[in-house]
Order: C-alpha cells, then sequence, then structure tokens
C-alpha cells in the first residue's frame, strides 16, 4: 500500500488530504472521518433502498450517479430497477453497511439520496413533503412554512419529525403503516400540502410553476413513488458541506442550516440518534386525506398541460 494510501474497514483509500471540492474548506479526510462516524446513523435510512449519490471529481462540476460503474468491487449489494425515463435497466447500489459507504467515500461521493420505495413489494413507507424557499430568502420563512405543515398533520391526526435538507429547506417525514399503497402516499402528501397553504397562503404555496410562487415557499407534493430523498446525516456539495440534520420543532426557529456541517455534526450528536428518537411510529392515513389528494392533479403532470396552454397563448398572440 502506497504511503498516500490507508484502509478502514478494510477499504482502501486514497488521497485522503486532497481539498473536497472548490468552496468546501474540507478534505476528502474530512468527508470519509465525518461518514465513518455516522454510519450507524445514516446506514438504516440507506438500507435497501436503491441509492443514487452525488460525486465531485477534481476539476469538475458535481454529477449524480446511479449506475454503479463496472468496477465497484463485486462484495456490494445491487438491485436493478428498469428506467422509465431512459428505457433501460439501472443497476443501484444498496448501502447497507459501512464498507460500502467508505467505499462511496473513496469515490468522492458526497451526498447519499435514497430511494423513497424500498426492495420488496411497492408500497409507501412515508410522506415526504420538501419545503423549498424562493432564491435569496431566509430561513425564518421556511421555518413559518413549516409550522402551517405541522398544524395541518396534527389537524388529520398525524405527527410528522423535521430535519434540514442540507441545503436551503426543510424536509418533513411521516412513517406510514405497512400496506400504504404508493398512489394513496402520494395522494396524501398532495393534500397535506393544500391544507398548509390554505392555512397560509401568504406564506406557503403549491404552485409548481416557479414563475406563479409569488416569493413563498414551495411544498413540494412530488417527493413520493420513484422519487428520492437526501439522506437524514447526508453531506451535499455546498459551501462548508453542510449535513441534512434532525432538529425539534421547537428548536426550528433558533437555528440555521448552516450550523449542521460535517465539521460541527459530530459533536452535536454526541452518541445520540436524534432522528430515530423523533420520527413518530408508522401510522395509517386518515381516509379523508387519501380521498382529497386523489382529487388534486398530479403536480407534474398540471404543470406540463398549464406549460402548453401558456406557450399556445404565446404563440396566438
Amino acid at each position: 500500500m502506497s504511503p498516500s494510501t490507508e484502509s478502514r474497514a478494510g477499504v482502501p483509500l486514497s488521497s485522503l488530504d486532497s481539498p473536497l471540492f472548490d468552496g468546501a474548506d474540507a478534505t476528502k479526510r474530512d468527508l470519509v472521518d465525518y461518514l465513518e462516524a455516522v454510519a450507524d446513523r445514516i446506514l438504516p435510512g440507506l438500507w435497501d433502498r436503491p441509492l443514487s449519490v452525488i460525486r465531485v471529481r477534481p476539476g469538475q462540476q458535481p454529477f449524480m450517479q446511479k449506475n454503479l460503474p463496472a468496477s465497484a468491487p463485486d462484495w456490494i449489494r445491487t438491485t436493478t430497477v428498469w428506467a422509465e425515463s431512459s428505457k433501460r435497466e439501472v443497476r443501484y447500489a444498496l448501502c447497507d453497511d459501512l464498507p460500502t459507504l467508505l467505499w462511496f467515500a473513496n469515490q468522492r461521493a458526497v451526498e447519499y439520496h435514497p430511494a423513497l420505495v424500498p426492495l420488496g413489494p411497492p408500497r409507501a413507507t412515508q410522506l415526504v413533503l420538501d419545503l423549498d424557499p424562493p432564491e435569496g430568502d431566509t430561513f425564518e420563512h421556511v421555518v413559518r412554512a413549516a409550522a402551517l405543515v405541522r398544524q395541518a398533520l396534527a389537524d388529520a391526526g398525524l405527527a410528522g419529525a423535521v430535519k434540514t435538507s442540507g441545503a436551503k429547506g426543510l424536509h418533513v417525514v411521516v412513517r406510514l403503516a405497512d400496506g400504504t399503497a404508493i398512489e394513496d402516499g402520494a395522494a396524501a402528501t398532495r393534500a397535506l400540502a393544500a391544507r398548509a397553504e390554505r392555512l397560509g397562503p401568504d406564506v406557503a404555496t403549491t404552485a409548481f410553476l416557479r414563475d406563479d410562487r409569488e416569493g413563498k415557499v414551495f411544498l413540494d407534493p412530488t417527493r413520493v413513488g420513484g422519487a428520492t430523498m437526501a439522506a437524514v446525516y447526508s453531506p451535499r456539495v455546498r459551501p462548508g458541506v453542510p449535513v441534512s440534520f434532525p432538529v425539534s420543532w421547537d428548536e426550528l426557529d433558533r437555528v440555521s442550516p448552516a450550523d449542521f456541517t460535517i465539521h460541527t455534526a459530530v459533536g452535536l450528536l454526541g452518541e445520540a440518534d436524534p432522528w430515530r428518537d423523533a420520527l413518530p411510529a408508522p401510522q395509517s392515513l386518515p381516509a379523508d386525506l387519501v380521498e382529497e389528494g386523489h382529487t388534486i392533479p398530479v403536480p407534474r403532470v398540471q404543470a406540463m398541460h398549464e406549460g402548453k396552454r401558456r406557450a399556445r397563448a404565446r404563440r396566438a398572440q
């Protein structure tokens, strides 16, 4: 093994003291150290879920990798999924253990985005609402929108946990009872977003088209089905390398996403796993929430039709 190469958990690691990416203020070693320290807390969210990662090679732009390279070790578990958009099968990794996590870190995989639907019979295991603020907006605006979502959940008899996205927004997550159909989980997500918007129409919006959001926080209900989400504790390719971090509802107005980075998160966690402790037990979706959601058009489809309508109107003018 060359002097520039180390090994952890049997995985060779190279160039650990090289910069992670421009603006990271961190090295590849910092990434490896962080992921090794939080492995027992990030791995449960990756277990049995097809994994997409965002990698950053020196001198290149970040890119998302779904298909596991042929050169990957044969001890990494994989699963094959048909991708309708590209009309091909994609061989995803299953990051179920520390060696696999460290191998990805050595490949400069900074972000970890597991699929929402795990292996096995298709079903919804969690309801996710992604709160996305407008460009240049303050985190306080997102916190106000989160309060609307929390109230909408409570009104429906549900409870969820909240975490920073690791970027500029928040993720609200509700664990769902076994056997929840994907279509019902998607419908409930749309209905929850609509109810939160009705509680505070001056704060939040469900408008899928960016031009229609009028400076409000977007309650994104599209993290459903085959979508992915940045895993809790996942770093993000952003200045300072922030991480997606659990926050209690009562502390939201006293924190900033920049508080949680690969340099600070381990010390803040200690031996605890606040995400595991914050997530309520799996819950059944109220019938009226699901019923309402099935009357709400799928946002991407609705936006596509609206975009075509507007294009026709422009051509007519």
